[in-house]
């Protein structure tokens, strides 16, 4: 730690206290102090912010977030209003010290201004700096001077892959597995899932971090694109500077396709960085803290990629314009295929060159091929791999030194993959996709060794990387692939590890990245983020977070960077953002307050509230009432009448009404307004610790809200005075999400109450920093009544929690606003009864259409799968009044055909209204139209989501096989020659019975690993008795008509109960083996039986002769003989099971079941509609008052068909059009209010307004209609 005293900056400001300072002494004070500190953006904290004037001037710029800590009430009181003053307040806010702990979590604040007399600990200032980070403490007329030293053990991240070396691997022992949240920065999503990624490119150096990012709208992913090169602190997210991108790849660019090259087109190194801002641009060196222009290297123009070692810049150059140039879609869906199979890197010249970085001077250039990704240098060689050598210069001259024999590459090298070269001391390693890597000696070019190089990643280059001394490989691209890693000598190429997965989890196919790694950790993305600690031979699973298409995660800092994604699996538990996540750290794990903290703080109005309950005709809290219906049964008298306009400025929620006033929350100034609702003139505001993100609830003459501080607040509504706040946050600790400070547990605005208890939430993740909170309150003086910690373990079982996900489906993870239908509570789909505990915990089913299905019974409520107040328009999520949501490429569009769903949804007591995307645009495509629509709340009779014709034997404990012998027997009459007999589990474990090209086969899958046996003989067509046995000495035999038709060695029983429950004909759940699922079976399948136990061969032949006969030395697990048209289990184990479109038929013994072999039905909806109504606007804003449905939001101006085509014909003037529909979703022209009639959607009024409503900005209250605008205006319409 650097420490030392610094002469005073002026005597003046030395002497004054900061509360004598002025505007414009406090401005110069706070640019000497920026001037001695040398931080140029970030987070700073002012401790003793007396009466906030420097404060105030400490935010020179937007690249600071300034947070005041006062010392005292008084001046807390009088900071707030200083800056409330300036305009500021939020980016600048106050909050009082209430102990010597900073509120802060650790490396967080980038300068500490102590002013006055402080009792906190010098330990305590370290804690909370960022590396490198400073603090000033004034001494007198002088400073001292505080420095953090940047630990040793954490590490930068300047390339794509790392650095110049092409080893995506981080010197860090700091990154581990994550537990806490460091922060959250926006977008919450990425553009969109079926075109190219949102983020081309993330590097990080200097304690900060640099990306390009596509911030052009969520709404339609035809509109245009926003590039742009952005920087951040790394520590704490702040926004330091952007650059707009003019030019970049053609946004439309089909998902899983790269182009991955961009992703080297960002460097950085210390205090600059070295970037294209433009697909044709040359390269750039910009100031790192500013973003400023240094240099221009004008002869780098049209880089593809660049790398930088030593003072030198390394390019590869097109001389001609970039092959995706003119990229234009053909396809709604079809262009990744288009990509995959036609359009390829041309392995023409380019230009190799070298460049001075600090001159600009090229040292030399070389023309010749290089294939993507492959330029690598280190010490004095630069290495690439020219289409089919590997090729080593001299760095000081271009001269080739050597290249080698041969070196094998893929074919086609499409534009989400390029050949891997990684430089390790004196080896070249090198991996070009053809299934072999190659390592050489790098002075001489010798071939050292050669190996199998496994498929890793998918649809993206492929891993190749040295951690931990061994050069790692493991085959991760599949669901069934089996993850053994194998590590080797980069030298030798000597096997030195190989360890399979220890974790019994679902597999699905690799996130769209490679994996990266420390040299502690393996960091592959299988399904979510996964630490392989190869030492321990463990891997840690996180299914619940995962990194942004294309690039995928950056470990660095200490820290694991997750970007944006655009992900529908996991949806209610999955992180959305910019996710920085850090490992377990003692300072973090202080969930408990310390001794004599006081989290319940009584106010002046503390028993003093008159019990005054809101009108029926009131709008008290969030849409209206608990079931956040968004309905009222009073009309709105007039709406098209402007009864008054009250402008508070900023970001503002929706409101609530009652008593005479109207409550809003202005959400980035922290504090919640009260309004005359018959003027719109102020009455009272209230700053709270944080933001407030919706509306308070008005109960009894109390006003109750949460906060992002963490604490909820009651306050006395007709005057805002405190009656009570409690802190919901086990412990005072802060970071910064989305742009502002928050509480590591953060509570909503909007809270719920019901007979006089209160519900919320606080907390971020059940899987982060300990978990979620969830409280009951007693409303009138905050006494905790119970509190229920939801986090990363089972409720029912104590264990991991991730052991009860089904494929691609997990519980409910993630907070929201509550609601509740006064029997229940709920957040998002989870129930909790009403003393706080969660009932039915999910999921129903890793099959995604019987998910998506379980929308009927008890539980029946409106949700959002991603909150409320997520106003994102996410493609890949809606609003739905049902009871689940399903996850994943086959899942998100599940809910919407079974029960009614919309991107908003208002109801009453019969009906459920909407504005959603049509039926047919409920699967992912780029062009999506809507409607408004009326339904019944009831979910439609629709069939049993299935193979078409199958029986599904629900799972339960008499069925788990792990570590027995076991059979399955049938028999089966195939009409076609492939099909699913019976099958239990899918691609991690599990065993199958199937016909495949008219052969029997048995598959057995134990920890992904498959092995089959099958028949020599057909089937087709005849009765045949097949037999799968799975043997205690680990064989698998098949039987086809009691005689032996194979046999093969296991390596093991099952030592995990698979997760898919047992279906017969056909498999819904996930293919055990080598077949596409449902795999439907035509014709007929009868006797039934699966066993536990020895099963032999006798016994079999026995069984085949006399389908009477008993084996004694196995249990029967399930039997059925499908008489009377049914599945009853005869083994007395209740395991029934449940037909869909089974008809009985003449069987081998009584009656069998007919198949069909028809797969379960695709898209399209079961929803009946009363009517549905095409209205030009995207509805941003609804209330259904009484008979009329209330619509607000911009005009829709375009037809998402016709202008896709005009995109794909390649008509510049499209172009325009989009722009302007662009503009128009950004406010140019004002919004459209209509009102509908409710029974048959007709217009009767239509009026504009002069601003967009806000989010759901709409509500209804004693005749009147209030709308939030963007602007921060609250409209009020109507009334009488």
């Amino acid at each position: 730690m650097k420490f030392h005293h610094v002469a005073a900056i002026s005597l003046l400001a030395a002497l004054l206290s900061p509360s004598l300072l002025t505007a414009q002494t406090a401005q110069q004070e706070a640019a000497a102090i920026y001037e001695l500190s040398g931080v140029k953006g970030g987070f700073v904290v002012h401790l003793g912010c007396g009466d906030g004037t420097l404060t105030t001037a400490l935010r020179s710029g937007e690249h600071f977030q300034v947070h005041g800590l006062a010392l005292a009430e008084d001046q807390l009181k009088a900071a707030r209003s200083s800056i409330k003053e300036q305009g500021v307040y939020g980016p600048v806010a106050v909050d009082m010290l209430h102990s010597t702990q900073l509120p802060y979590i650790d490396n967080l604040v980038n300068l500490l201004v102590v002013d006055g007399a402080s009792d906190v600990p010098q330990e305590e200032i370290l804690r909370v700096l960022t590396p490198n980070g400073v603090a000033l403490t004034r001494a007198g007329e002088s400073w001292e001077k505080q420095v953090k030293p940047r630990p040793d053990n954490i590490d930068d991240w300047t390339h794509f892959l790392h650095d110049a070396s092409g080893n995506s691997v981080a010197h860090d022992d700091v990154v581990g597995p994550p537990r806490h949240m460091q922060w959250l920065g926006s977008p919450r999503w990425s553009r969109h899932h079926d075109r190219m990624a949102s983020m081309s490119a993330l590097v990080s150096s200097g304690g900060r971090i640099f990306y390009i990012m596509d911030e052009g709208s969520r709404v339609s992913i035809q509109l245009p694109a926003k590039w742009a090169l952005i920087a951040r602190d790394a520590f704490n997210g702040t926004v330091l500077w952007k650059r707009q991108i003019d030019s970049w790849q053609n946004h439309l660019f089909p998902l899983k396709s790269g182009p991955t090259q961009l992703a080297r087109r960002l460097v950085a190194d210390g205090d600059r960085i070295f970037v294209t801002l433009g697909l044709q641009a040359p390269l750039l060196c910009l100031d790192a803290a500013t973003g400023k222009t240094i240099r221009t290297y004008p002869e780098s123009k049209t880089t593809e990629e660049a790398i930088y070692s030593e003072g030198t810049l390394l390019a590869v150059v097109t001389r001609q314009p970039p092959q995706l140039t003119d990229f234009t879609p053909k396809f709604n869906v079809g262009d990744q295929a288009r990509v995959r199979n036609e359009i390829h890197w041309n392995a023409k010249p380019r230009v190799v060159m070298a460049i001075n970085a600090d001159s600009g001077k090229l040292l030399w250039e070389k023309e010749t091929v290089v294939a993507p990704l492959s330029l690598a240098t280190r010490s004095d060689r630069v290495l690439y791999h020219d289409g089919t050598r590997v090729v080593c210069l001299d760095r000081s001259s271009g001269k080739e030194l050597w290249n080698s024999d041969p070196a094998g590459r893929r074919e086609a090298v499409t534009f989400n993959f390029g050949p891997r070269m990684l430089l390790y001391k004196d080896v070249v390693l090198f991996a070009g996709g053809d299934r072999k890597m190659s390592a050489y000696d790098l002075p001489s070019g010798e071939l050292l060794w050669t190996a199998p190089h496994a498929q890793s990643g998918y649809q993206s280059p492929e891993d190749l990387m040295v951690s931990g001394g061994l050069v790692w490989s493991a085959p991760t691209t599949r669901t069934g692939d089996s993850g053994i890693f194998v590590g080797r000598d980069p030298r030798t190429g000597e096997v030195k590890s190989e360890f399979s997965p220890n974790v019994e989890t679902y597999w699905f196919h690799h996130r769209c990245y490679i994996a990266k790694a420390t040299d502690k950790f393996l960091l592959t993305s299988r399904t979510g983020i996964e630490f392989v600690d190869p030492a321990a031979e463990d891997w840690d699973i996180h299914h619940w977070v995962r990194g942004g298409c294309l690039y995928g995660i950056m470990p660095s800092n200490g820290l694991i960077y997750a970007p944006p994604h655009d992900c529908a699996c996991y949806p209610e538990a999955k992180l959305y953002g910019l996710n920085v996540l850090a490992p377990s750290s003692p300072n973090r794990a202080l969930y408990e307050p310390p001794a004599g903290d006081q989290r319940l703080v009584k106010g002046p109005a503390f028993g003093a509230t008159a019990k005054l309950p809101p009108k029926i005709s009131d709008w008290p809290t969030f849409r209206g009432d608990n079931s956040r219906s968004g309905f009222t049964g009073t009309d709105v008298e007039s709406p098209e009448e402007a009864r008054w306009e009250t402008k508070l400025g900023g970001r503002l929620s929706s409101v609530a009404v009652a008593n005479g006033l109207v409550y809003v929350a202005q959400i980035d100034a922290h504090t919640v307004h009260a309004l005359q609702e018959q003027s719109g003139k102020p009455v009272w505001s209230f700053t709270a610790g944080g933001r407030v993100d919706s509306p308070p609830t008005i109960f009894n003459g109390q006003a109750i809200f949460g906060s992002a501080d963490g604490w909820v607040y009651c306050l006395r509504a007709s005057d805002g005075v405190l009656a009570w706040k409690f802190r919901a946050a086990p412990t005072d600790r802060r970071l910064m999400a989305f742009e502002q400070l928050e509480s590591v547990w953060p509570v909503h605005g909007n809270v719920l109450v019901l007979d006089g208890i209160l519900y919320f939430v606080a907390g971020r993740s059940n899987f982060l920093d300990g978990g979620l909170h969830f409280y009951r309150l007693d409303i009138d003086n905050g006494a905790v009544l119970s509190k229920q910690v939801i986090d990363d373990k089972d409720p029912e079982t104590g264990g991991d929690l991730q052991d009860r996900l089904q494929v691609l489906n997990m519980p409910a993870g993630l907070p929201d606003i509550l609601s509740s239908d006064g029997s229940f509570v709920y957040m998002r789909s989870q129930r909790f009864d009403l003393d706080g505990k969660r009932q039915d915990v999910g999921p129903v089913s890793g099959v995604p259409a019987q998910q998506g299905a379980a929308q009927k019974g008890t539980g029946v409520h409106l949700f959002s799968p991603t909150g409320y107040l997520d106003d994102s328009y996410f493609h890949r999520s809606y609003w739905v009044y049902g009871k689940n949501f399903a996850g994943g490429h086959g899942g998100y569009y599940q809910a919407g055909r079974f029960a009614p769903s919309g991107r908003l949804i208002v109801n009453d007591a019969e009906r459920v209204y909407g504005f959603g995307r049509k039926p047919e645009y409920l699967r992912w495509t780029t062009t999506m139209e809507h409607q408004v629509f009326a339904t019944s709340k009831e979910a439609p009779d629709a069939p049993t989501p299935g193979g078409g014709s199958m029986v599904r034997v629900p799972k339960t404990k008499s069925q788990n096989p792990i570590g027995t012998a076991l059979a399955v027997e049938a028999w089966a009459q195939p009409g076609k020659a492939n099909g699913v007999v019976v099958s239990r589990g899918g691609p991690t474990d599990g065993y199958a019975l199937i016909v495949k090209g008219g052969k029997p086969q048995f598959i057995l899958r134990a920890k992904s690993q498959m092995i089959a046996v099958t028949a020599a003989q057909s089937v087709a067509g005849e009765w045949s008795h097949l037999v799968g046995v799975l043997t205690a000495d680990k064989k698998i035999e098949l039987y086809v008509n009691g005689q032996l038709a194979g046999s093969r060695k296991v390596p093991d029983l099952l030592r995990a109960d698979p997760l898919q429950p047992m279906e017969i004909g056909a498999d819904e759940g996930g293919a055990v083996g080598n077949y596409k699922v449902p795999y439907p079976f035509t014709g007929l399948i009868d006797e039934v039986r699966v066993y536990h136990g020895t099963v032999s061969a006798e016994d079999v032949a026995r069984r085949f002769k006399d389908p009477k006969a008993t084996i004694e030395n196995a249990t029967l697990v399930f039997g059925s003989s499908f008489e009377d048209g049914k599945a009853q289990d005869i083994s007395g184990n209740g395991n029934h099971g449940q037909p869909t479109g089974l008809n009985p038929a003449p069987g081998k013994v009584g009656k069998a079941f007919r198949f069909t072999g028809r797969g379960s039905p695709g898209g399209g909806s079961y929803v009946e509609f009363d009517w549905t109504r095409g209205i030009p606007l995207y509805v941003q804003a609804m209330v259904l008052a009484n008979k009329s449905l209330f619509v607000c939001g911009p005009a829709d101006l375009l037809d998402d068909e016709e202008s896709f085509k005009k995109i794909m014909a390649g008509d510049k003037q499209v172009e325009q059009q989009l722009a302007h529909q662009d503009a128009v979703l950004e406010g140019s022209e004002g919004a459209t209010l209509m009102v509908l009639s409710t029974e048959t959607g007709e217009a009767r009024k239509v009026s504009q307004l002069e601003g967009l409503p806000i989010w759901d900005g709409m509500a209804a209250a004693n005749g009147k209609l209030f709308i939030v605008t963007r602007a921060g205006t609250i409209v009020c319409l109507g009334g009488e």
